[in-house]
């Protein structure tokens, strides 16, 4: 998924290069069968694990592994020692400003909604530890970087969501909820550390077989494509499983749209903003605001099925989650590639542009 993957300057793969028409096509595809082929989301529905279908666990599993077996690893301890303020500033964005603007935007798009509230607010206190590498591959960042706000958010949230949950929803909603933190702790093991592991055993192995040269310029590219792949299948899976509510109620999917997609862009330009008025590099500034702006929805998901059953309202409202974060986020990619220039005047070109299509 990343620059490394063409071979001539601008010159893709021809899934990077016409990304936006694939996922809008799996969007498609996944309602299409969740409307029209009786029996498609019961099916996907009934292998699940804690609350979380496992076609999904499956397709986000495929989706990190590339990126996990891609980051140098060996990188990261200097990447934590000389960007520690920009991961400082993405910590304080997913723990201290998203969290409480999520709480802030639900209450007051959705108040007559309480159950939909309870479900933003779920997303709001779970940031991202999956999809992020995604965007951030797309978009160029430091994947150092990133790795390392992800490890750090896995940790903080096997600490943090249940006191949230508890700050959020008990004390100012009024709203029982009780989470195990072993729960929570499967969810990230599962979704995160799992792929982590695998993608770093296979590089280790491939580095004293093959070289790092070798196995930068023919296994990543091999296995680079697995990651969309893996993004489309979970994309077509998400919507199939939620494709005849969404044809029947347009309307209140879209009362749910409308806050998160407030929320998505919203901290993504603030983020993306402040840290290049702070003087962040390109790399470090676009893998800040992703972090910043993503949201860990397989966790929100998990947790509301566990708490609220698969059929509730606040459950719909976690699952309305990925279906505007992946839209929104692939066209904050382009926003990101098409203005680094203007930002970051002077830096040099970062590898694998999105170009228009």
């Amino acid at each position: 998924m990343s620059g490394e993957l063409a071979s001539e300057g601008d010159a893709l793969p021809l899934l990077d290069r016409y990304l936006t028409v694939w996922i809008g096509l799996a969007m498609i595809v996944g309602v299409a069968l969740g409307e029209f082929v009786p029996g498609v989301a019961d099916a996907l529905d009934a292998v699940s694990w804690h609350g979380t279908s496992l076609p999904i666990a499956v397709g986000l599993f495929v989706m990190i592994f590339p990126i996990m077996a891609e980051i140098e690893y060996g990188k990261i301890p200097e990447v934590t020692r000389t960007a520690r303020a920009e991961i400082g500033l993405t910590l304080a964005f997913n723990w201290l400003v998203a969290p409480f603007f999520m709480y802030g935007l639900a209450v007051f798009f959705l108040d007559g909604y309480p159950d939909f509230v309870t479900g933003l607010i779920i997303v709001g206190i779970a940031p991202c530890i999956a999809m992020v590498l995604v965007w951030n591959e797309l978009a160029a960042g430091n994947g150092e970087m990133c790795a390392v706000c992800v490890g750090v958010n896995s940790l903080l949230q096997i600490v943090l969501f249940v006191p949230y949950a508890f700050l959020f929803l008990t004390v100012l909603r009024g709203t029982a909820v009780h989470v195990s933190m072993g729960l929570i702790a499967r969810m990230v093991l599962v979704f995160l550390g799992l792929p982590l592991a695998l993608g770093y055993l296979t590089q280790r192995l491939a580095f004293r077989t093959v070289g790092r040269e070798t196995y930068y310029e023919r296994v990543i590219p091999r296995i680079g494509p697995l990651g969309l792949l893996g993004l489309l299948f979970t994309v077509v899976v998400m919507f199939a499983l939620k494709g005849e509510y969404i044809v029947s109620n347009p309307g209140q999917i879209v009362l749910i749209a409308v806050p998160l997609l407030v929320f998505f862009v919203g901290v993504w330009t603030v983020a993306y903003g402040l840290s290049a008025f702070l003087g962040f590099d390109y790399t470090e500034s676009v893998s800040l605001a992703f972090t910043a702006a993503s949201n860990n929805f397989e966790l929100a998901i998990a947790v509301a099925v566990a708490v609220f059953g698969i059929g509730s309202n606040v459950a719909l409202a976690t699952v309305v989650g990925p279906l505007i974060e992946v839209p929104v986020m692939l066209a904050l990619v382009r926003v990101a590639l098409a203005t680094k220039h203007r930002l970051f005047d002077g830096q040099s070109s970062v590898p694998g542009e999105l170009p228009t299509d």
